[in-house]
Protein backbone atom coordinates (compact mmCIF):
# COMPACT_ATOMS: atom_id res chain seq x y z
CA UNK A 1 0.00 0.00 0.00
CA UNK A 2 1.37 3.12 -0.91
CA UNK A 3 2.32 5.27 2.51
CA UNK A 4 1.36 8.40 0.90
CA UNK A 5 -2.39 7.71 0.17
CA UNK A 6 -4.42 10.43 2.12
CA UNK A 7 -6.66 9.33 4.97
CA UNK A 8 -10.06 10.23 5.87
CA UNK A 9 -11.75 10.12 9.23
CA UNK A 10 -14.53 8.39 7.63
CA UNK A 11 -15.95 7.21 4.39
CA UNK A 12 -19.60 7.02 3.70
CA UNK A 13 -20.66 4.92 1.01
CA UNK A 14 -23.65 6.17 -0.39
CA UNK A 15 -25.58 9.41 -0.61
CA UNK A 16 -29.59 8.65 0.19
CA UNK A 17 -30.44 9.83 3.60
CA UNK A 18 -29.03 7.79 5.92
CA UNK A 19 -25.53 8.39 4.07
CA UNK A 20 -26.09 12.12 4.24
CA UNK A 21 -27.35 12.50 7.27
CA UNK A 22 -24.25 10.58 8.67
CA UNK A 23 -22.00 12.96 6.54
CA UNK A 24 -23.53 16.11 8.37
CA UNK A 25 -23.31 14.44 11.73
CA UNK A 26 -19.66 13.42 11.36
CA UNK A 27 -18.63 16.97 9.24
CA UNK A 28 -20.15 18.28 12.47
CA UNK A 29 -17.77 16.22 14.69
CA UNK A 30 -15.01 17.61 12.89
CA UNK A 31 -14.06 14.37 11.41
CA UNK A 32 -12.89 14.57 8.01
CA UNK A 33 -15.70 12.98 6.15
CA UNK A 34 -16.14 11.48 2.42
CA UNK A 35 -18.87 10.69 0.85
CA UNK A 36 -18.75 8.02 -2.18
CA UNK A 37 -22.02 7.54 -4.47
CA UNK A 38 -22.90 7.09 -7.95
CA UNK A 39 -25.59 9.74 -7.08
CA UNK A 40 -27.66 12.02 -4.48
CA UNK A 41 -31.04 10.79 -3.40
CA UNK A 42 -31.00 6.96 -2.99
CA UNK A 43 -34.64 5.42 -3.01
CA UNK A 44 -36.26 9.10 -1.74
CA UNK A 45 -35.17 10.99 -5.00
CA UNK A 46 -37.90 8.32 -6.82
CA UNK A 47 -40.53 10.02 -4.32
CA UNK A 48 -42.60 12.43 -5.98
CA UNK A 49 -43.95 14.13 -2.61
CA UNK A 50 -43.12 13.37 1.19
CA UNK A 51 -45.53 14.02 3.74
CA UNK A 52 -43.82 12.19 6.80
CA UNK A 53 -40.77 13.48 7.23
CA UNK A 54 -40.97 15.43 10.41
CA UNK A 55 -41.02 19.46 9.84
CA UNK A 56 -42.63 19.22 6.50
CA UNK A 57 -46.56 19.19 5.42
CA UNK A 58 -44.99 18.04 1.33
CA UNK A 59 -41.72 18.32 0.43
CA UNK A 60 -40.15 16.64 -2.89
CA UNK A 61 -37.81 13.78 -1.86
CA UNK A 62 -34.99 14.97 -4.02
CA UNK A 63 -35.39 18.11 -2.51
CA UNK A 64 -35.49 17.16 1.12
CA UNK A 65 -32.20 15.03 0.09
CA UNK A 66 -30.83 18.05 -1.64
CA UNK A 67 -31.22 20.18 1.83
CA UNK A 68 -28.99 17.30 3.66
CA UNK A 69 -26.85 17.65 1.55
CA UNK A 70 -26.46 21.43 1.30
CA UNK A 71 -25.83 21.13 5.09
CA UNK A 72 -23.16 18.33 4.94
CA UNK A 73 -21.12 20.35 2.92
CA UNK A 74 -21.62 23.16 4.68
CA UNK A 75 -19.81 21.55 7.53
CA UNK A 76 -17.28 20.21 5.42
CA UNK A 77 -18.53 16.89 3.98
CA UNK A 78 -16.48 16.03 0.67
CA UNK A 79 -18.59 14.03 -2.32
CA UNK A 80 -17.32 12.12 -5.13
CA UNK A 81 -19.52 10.26 -7.36
CA UNK A 82 -18.34 6.66 -8.47
CA UNK A 83 -19.21 3.73 -7.46
CA UNK A 84 -17.34 1.13 -4.87
CA UNK A 85 -16.66 -1.98 -5.73
CA UNK A 86 -14.18 -3.38 -3.07
CA UNK A 87 -13.43 -2.52 0.61
CA UNK A 88 -10.77 -4.23 2.24
CA UNK A 89 -9.84 -3.74 6.10
CA UNK A 90 -5.87 -3.68 6.09
CA UNK A 91 -2.77 -3.84 8.51
CA UNK A 92 -3.05 -1.28 10.49
CA UNK A 93 -7.03 -1.45 11.45
CA UNK A 94 -7.78 1.33 8.24
CA UNK A 95 -10.23 0.42 5.61
CA UNK A 96 -8.88 0.63 1.59
CA UNK A 97 -11.79 1.47 -1.21
CA UNK A 98 -11.52 1.09 -4.31
CA UNK A 99 -14.19 2.67 -7.21
CA UNK A 100 -15.24 1.63 -10.52
CA UNK A 101 -13.00 4.90 -11.93
CA UNK A 102 -10.30 3.05 -10.69
CA UNK A 103 -9.33 5.94 -7.63
CA UNK A 104 -8.13 4.50 -4.22
CA UNK A 105 -9.52 5.88 -0.72
CA UNK A 106 -8.32 4.75 2.59
CA UNK A 107 -9.97 5.93 6.30
CA UNK A 108 -10.33 5.26 9.68
CA UNK A 109 -13.77 3.93 9.62
CA UNK A 110 -16.34 3.42 6.95
CA UNK A 111 -20.18 3.89 6.88
CA UNK A 112 -22.35 1.58 4.33
CA UNK A 113 -25.22 3.58 3.71
CA UNK A 114 -26.03 2.59 0.22
CA UNK A 115 -29.53 1.36 0.29
CA UNK A 116 -31.28 -1.30 -1.38
CA UNK A 117 -32.29 -1.24 -5.09
CA UNK A 118 -36.07 -1.82 -6.12
CA UNK A 119 -36.18 -3.91 -8.89
CA UNK A 120 -37.79 -2.43 -11.88
CA UNK A 121 -40.15 -3.83 -14.21
CA UNK A 122 -38.49 -2.93 -17.20
CA UNK A 123 -41.09 -1.67 -19.40
CA UNK A 124 -41.55 1.38 -21.75
CA UNK A 125 -42.14 4.72 -19.42
CA UNK A 126 -41.15 2.92 -16.29
CA UNK A 127 -37.93 5.10 -15.95
CA UNK A 128 -39.66 8.29 -17.41
CA UNK A 129 -41.84 8.26 -14.94
CA UNK A 130 -40.23 7.10 -11.87
CA UNK A 131 -41.49 9.73 -8.95
CA UNK A 132 -43.90 11.34 -11.08
CA UNK A 133 -46.64 8.24 -10.67
CA UNK A 134 -44.21 5.41 -10.65
CA UNK A 135 -42.92 3.82 -7.29
CA UNK A 136 -41.51 1.38 -5.50
CA UNK A 137 -42.88 2.37 -2.01
CA UNK A 138 -46.08 1.98 -1.21
CA UNK A 139 -46.32 2.40 2.58
CA UNK A 140 -44.22 6.12 1.25
CA UNK A 141 -46.38 7.29 -1.07
CA UNK A 142 -49.93 5.77 -0.90
CA UNK A 143 -51.35 8.64 0.73
CA UNK A 144 -50.52 10.61 -2.34
CA UNK A 145 -53.47 9.00 -4.58
CA UNK A 146 -56.52 8.72 -1.51
CA UNK A 147 -59.21 8.12 -3.35
CA UNK A 148 -57.93 8.02 -7.06
CA UNK A 149 -57.39 4.82 -8.91
CA UNK A 150 -54.08 3.61 -9.11
CA UNK A 151 -52.33 0.08 -10.53
CA UNK A 152 -50.54 -2.51 -8.18
CA UNK A 153 -47.89 -4.57 -9.60
CA UNK A 154 -46.75 -7.14 -6.79
CA UNK A 155 -47.02 -10.40 -5.40
CA UNK A 156 -45.53 -12.87 -3.03
CA UNK A 157 -44.67 -11.65 0.04
CA UNK A 158 -44.24 -7.88 -1.03
CA UNK A 159 -47.83 -7.77 -1.68
CA UNK A 160 -49.17 -8.47 1.76
CA UNK A 161 -48.71 -5.18 3.11
CA UNK A 162 -49.04 -3.41 -0.21
CA UNK A 163 -52.66 -4.37 -1.08
CA UNK A 164 -53.54 -3.74 2.76
CA UNK A 165 -52.33 -0.32 2.55
CA UNK A 166 -54.07 0.48 -0.64
CA UNK A 167 -57.46 -1.06 0.38
CA UNK A 168 -57.40 1.46 3.02
CA UNK A 169 -56.53 4.40 0.93
CA UNK A 170 -57.39 4.59 -2.74
CA UNK A 171 -60.55 4.07 -4.61
CA UNK A 172 -59.53 0.84 -6.46
CA UNK A 173 -56.48 -0.48 -7.33
CA UNK A 174 -56.15 -2.80 -10.18
CA UNK A 175 -53.54 -5.92 -9.35
CA UNK A 176 -51.37 -7.13 -11.87
CA UNK A 177 -49.72 -10.39 -11.26
CA UNK A 178 -48.63 -13.00 -13.52
CA UNK A 179 -49.93 -16.41 -11.65
CA UNK A 180 -53.33 -17.31 -10.49
CA UNK A 181 -53.06 -15.94 -7.53
CA UNK A 182 -50.76 -12.97 -6.25
CA UNK A 183 -50.61 -14.46 -2.71
CA UNK A 184 -51.56 -18.04 -1.45
CA UNK A 185 -53.30 -16.81 1.70
CA UNK A 186 -57.52 -17.34 1.07
CA UNK A 187 -58.17 -15.61 4.02
CA UNK A 188 -55.84 -12.09 2.95
CA UNK A 189 -57.51 -12.95 -0.58
CA UNK A 190 -61.45 -12.83 0.22
CA UNK A 191 -60.18 -9.77 2.55
CA UNK A 192 -59.25 -8.33 -0.38
CA UNK A 193 -62.11 -9.18 -2.59
CA UNK A 194 -65.15 -8.08 -0.11
CA UNK A 195 -63.27 -4.47 0.19
CA UNK A 196 -64.58 -3.87 -3.36
CA UNK A 197 -61.40 -1.85 -4.07
CA UNK A 198 -59.17 -4.57 -5.59
CA UNK A 199 -59.52 -6.12 -9.35
CA UNK A 200 -57.59 -8.60 -9.91
CA UNK A 201 -55.60 -9.36 -13.41
CA UNK A 202 -54.32 -12.71 -12.84
CA UNK A 203 -51.87 -13.76 -15.70
CA UNK A 204 -50.93 -10.31 -16.39
CA UNK A 205 -48.15 -8.29 -17.42
CA UNK A 206 -47.74 -4.85 -17.29
CA UNK A 207 -46.08 -3.66 -21.04
CA UNK A 208 -46.15 0.00 -20.90
CA UNK A 209 -46.70 2.81 -18.57
CA UNK A 210 -48.03 5.69 -20.47
CA UNK A 211 -48.36 9.36 -19.35
CA UNK A 212 -46.46 13.13 -20.69
CA UNK A 213 -45.15 14.42 -17.63
CA UNK A 214 -46.97 12.09 -14.94
CA UNK A 215 -48.57 8.55 -15.18
CA UNK A 216 -51.86 8.59 -16.88
CA UNK A 217 -52.25 4.90 -17.75
CA UNK A 218 -50.96 1.42 -17.73
CA UNK A 219 -51.10 -1.28 -20.35
CA UNK A 220 -51.68 -4.93 -19.52
CA UNK A 221 -51.31 -7.87 -21.17
CA UNK A 222 -53.24 -11.09 -20.81
CA UNK A 223 -50.36 -14.01 -21.05
CA UNK A 224 -53.37 -16.67 -22.00
CA UNK A 225 -54.83 -14.67 -25.17
CA UNK A 226 -52.34 -12.00 -25.71
CA UNK A 227 -54.69 -9.04 -25.66
CA UNK A 228 -53.61 -6.04 -24.29
CA UNK A 229 -55.79 -3.30 -22.38
CA UNK A 230 -55.28 0.16 -21.51
CA UNK A 231 -56.52 1.56 -17.82
CA UNK A 232 -56.19 4.71 -17.13
CA UNK A 233 -54.71 5.40 -13.51
CA UNK A 234 -53.24 7.89 -11.80
CA UNK A 235 -49.67 5.85 -10.09
CA UNK A 236 -48.21 2.74 -10.71
CA UNK A 237 -47.23 0.97 -7.52
CA UNK A 238 -44.00 -1.75 -8.19
CA UNK A 239 -43.66 -3.91 -5.45
CA UNK A 240 -41.79 -7.10 -6.80
CA UNK A 241 -38.59 -6.82 -4.11
CA UNK A 242 -35.35 -5.33 -3.43
CA UNK A 243 -31.79 -5.73 -3.87
CA UNK A 244 -29.43 -5.45 -1.46
CA UNK A 245 -26.26 -5.20 -3.24
CA UNK A 246 -23.35 -5.84 -0.32
CA UNK A 247 -21.48 -8.53 -2.24
CA UNK A 248 -19.04 -6.47 -2.20
CA UNK A 249 -18.94 -6.58 1.92
CA UNK A 250 -20.03 -9.85 2.35
CA UNK A 251 -16.74 -11.07 4.03
CA UNK A 252 -16.88 -8.06 6.51
CA UNK A 253 -20.23 -7.96 7.74
CA UNK A 254 -23.24 -10.29 8.44
CA UNK A 255 -26.21 -10.73 6.29
CA UNK A 256 -29.63 -12.28 6.63
CA UNK A 257 -31.37 -14.06 4.54
CA UNK A 258 -32.37 -11.24 2.31
CA UNK A 259 -28.78 -9.98 1.64
CA UNK A 260 -29.70 -6.86 4.30
CA UNK A 261 -26.75 -6.24 6.55
CA UNK A 262 -27.07 -6.65 10.66
CA UNK A 263 -26.21 -4.25 12.67
CA UNK A 264 -26.14 -3.50 16.81
CA UNK A 265 -28.12 -0.36 18.35
CA UNK A 266 -24.90 1.47 17.73
CA UNK A 267 -24.86 0.78 14.37
CA UNK A 268 -21.92 -1.62 13.90
CA UNK A 269 -21.72 -4.58 11.96
CA UNK A 270 -19.11 -6.78 14.11
CA UNK A 271 -16.09 -5.67 11.97
CA UNK A 272 -14.24 -2.78 14.16
CA UNK A 273 -14.65 0.52 12.44
CA UNK A 274 -17.42 -0.32 10.24
CA UNK A 275 -20.55 0.93 10.98
CA UNK A 276 -23.70 0.96 8.40
CA UNK A 277 -27.37 2.72 8.72
CA UNK A 278 -30.37 3.06 6.52
CA UNK A 279 -32.38 0.13 4.16
CA UNK A 280 -29.44 -1.27 3.26
CA UNK A 281 -29.42 -3.15 7.46
CA UNK A 282 -32.38 -5.46 9.01
CA UNK A 283 -35.10 -3.06 10.33
CA UNK A 284 -39.07 -3.63 10.30
CA UNK A 285 -39.75 -0.43 8.25
CA UNK A 286 -38.10 1.12 5.73
CA UNK A 287 -38.94 4.97 6.26
CA UNK A 288 -36.78 7.43 5.32
CA UNK A 289 -36.86 9.12 9.29
CA UNK A 290 -35.84 5.88 10.25
CA UNK A 291 -32.86 5.89 7.93
CA UNK A 292 -32.19 9.49 8.91
CA UNK A 293 -31.79 8.78 12.44
CA UNK A 294 -29.70 5.03 11.87
CA UNK A 295 -27.28 6.98 9.81
CA UNK A 296 -27.27 9.59 12.45
CA UNK A 297 -26.62 6.78 14.59
CA UNK A 298 -23.79 5.04 12.72
CA UNK A 299 -21.56 8.73 12.30
CA UNK A 300 -22.06 9.26 16.19
CA UNK A 301 -20.60 5.47 16.15
CA UNK A 302 -17.88 6.27 14.05
CA UNK A 303 -16.87 9.78 15.77
CA UNK A 304 -16.08 7.58 18.99
CA UNK A 305 -14.14 5.23 17.39
CA UNK A 306 -12.21 7.30 15.56
CA UNK A 307 -11.18 9.60 18.50
CA UNK A 308 -10.32 6.14 20.13
CA UNK A 309 -7.92 5.25 17.52
CA UNK A 310 -6.32 9.11 17.21
CA UNK A 311 -5.88 8.30 21.70
CA UNK A 312 -8.85 10.94 22.19
CA UNK A 313 -11.45 9.05 23.49
CA UNK A 314 -14.70 10.37 23.73
CA UNK A 315 -17.78 9.52 25.19
CA UNK A 316 -20.66 11.14 23.44
CA UNK A 317 -24.40 11.83 24.06
CA UNK A 318 -25.28 14.05 21.57
CA UNK A 319 -24.87 16.66 19.19
CA UNK A 320 -26.10 19.77 20.58
CA UNK A 321 -23.30 22.04 20.39
CA UNK A 322 -24.00 25.22 18.32
CA UNK A 323 -21.19 25.90 15.33
CA UNK A 324 -20.40 28.91 13.64
CA UNK A 325 -21.91 28.30 9.71
CA UNK A 326 -19.59 29.27 7.06
CA UNK A 327 -21.09 32.76 5.16
CA UNK A 328 -24.17 32.97 7.52
CA UNK A 329 -24.95 36.14 8.89
CA UNK A 330 -26.65 35.79 12.21
CA UNK A 331 -29.22 38.33 13.33
CA UNK A 332 -28.74 40.11 17.00
CA UNK A 333 -31.29 38.50 18.74
CA UNK A 334 -31.62 42.17 20.68
CA UNK A 335 -32.73 43.03 17.08
CA UNK A 336 -35.43 40.31 16.41
CA UNK A 337 -39.12 41.18 16.93
CA UNK A 338 -41.50 39.06 18.35
CA UNK A 339 -45.48 39.60 18.28
CA UNK A 340 -48.25 37.84 19.84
Amino acid sequence: MDGDIDVYDVIIIGAGIAGLSAALYAARQGLRTLVISKDIGGQLSLTDEVQNYPGFISIKGLDLVRRVENQARIFGAEIVFDEVVKLDKVDGGDFVIRTASGDEYRSIAVILAFGKTPRDLGVPGEQELKGKGVSYCTICDAALYRGQDVALVSWGEPAYEAAEILMNVVNRFYWVFPGDKPVNDDEFMNLMLNSGKAVLMPRHDVVEIKGKGRVESVVVRDRVTGRTLEIPVKAVFIEIGYVAKTDFVRNLVKLNEKGEIVIDEYGRTGTEGLFAGGDVCVSPYKQAVIAAAQGVIAALSAYSYVMARKGKEVKLASDWRKLNIPGEKRESRTSLKISF
